[in-house]
């Protein structure tokens, strides 16, 4: 038993000075986490001050409330924008029109054709022919760019020049 006293007390400074440089460990950790801790407690309270919110959970759960109302307003605004482009695919946005002399020498250049598509080629073909006496006003339906009733080459060129519009 005296030699394992002996090996013990000959190990003791040893020990002692291992278990002291633990202990210097640990405390220069606690001071360095204590440091940590009072920067972001101080930082904590800097976000809280000034906004009526007493902690994090309920400042949270406001910040999901208000994300969640963004999103429904944000898909409210998506179908009404994607109502209104329907809605102007179907308006008649394309028009063009061509003035001529319908009548060669009796006439001047008062006739002329005019179309108004939309965005599928469909609409209608106006055309004014007038000459000294009389003029006379037609209408002739499309649908995809070509109509059921026969079309002058006039009416032919306007349409081709709707259709190039953007």
């Amino acid at each position: 038993m005296s030699e394992l006293n002996q090996i013990i007390s000959e190990q003791l400074s040893l020990v002692v000075f291992a278990a002291a440089v633990i202990l210097l460990v640990l405390v220069i950790i606690q001071i360095i986490q204590g440091s940590k801790l009072r920067k972001m407690r101080r930082k904590y309270e800097a976000m809280m001050s000034g906004n009526g919110v007493e902690d994090l959970e309920s400042l949270l759960i406001d910040l999901k409330n208000q994300s969640e109302m963004l999103e429904e307003g944000q898909r409210e605004h998506k179908a009404l924008i994607e109502a209104a482009q329907t809605k102007m695919r179907g308006m008649k946005s394309k028009v063009a029109m061509k003035r001529y002399n319908a009548f060669g020498e009796r006439g001047n250049d008062l006739s002329f054709s005019m179309a108004i598509i939309d965005d599928s080629s469909s609409g209608v073909v106006l055309t004014s022919l007038h000459n000294r006496e009389n003029s006379y006003i037609y209408s002739k339906p499309l649908e995809g760019g070509t109509s059921q009733y026969p079309l002058s080459p006039e009416e032919k060129d306007v349409i081709a020049l709707a259709l190039q519009q953007i």
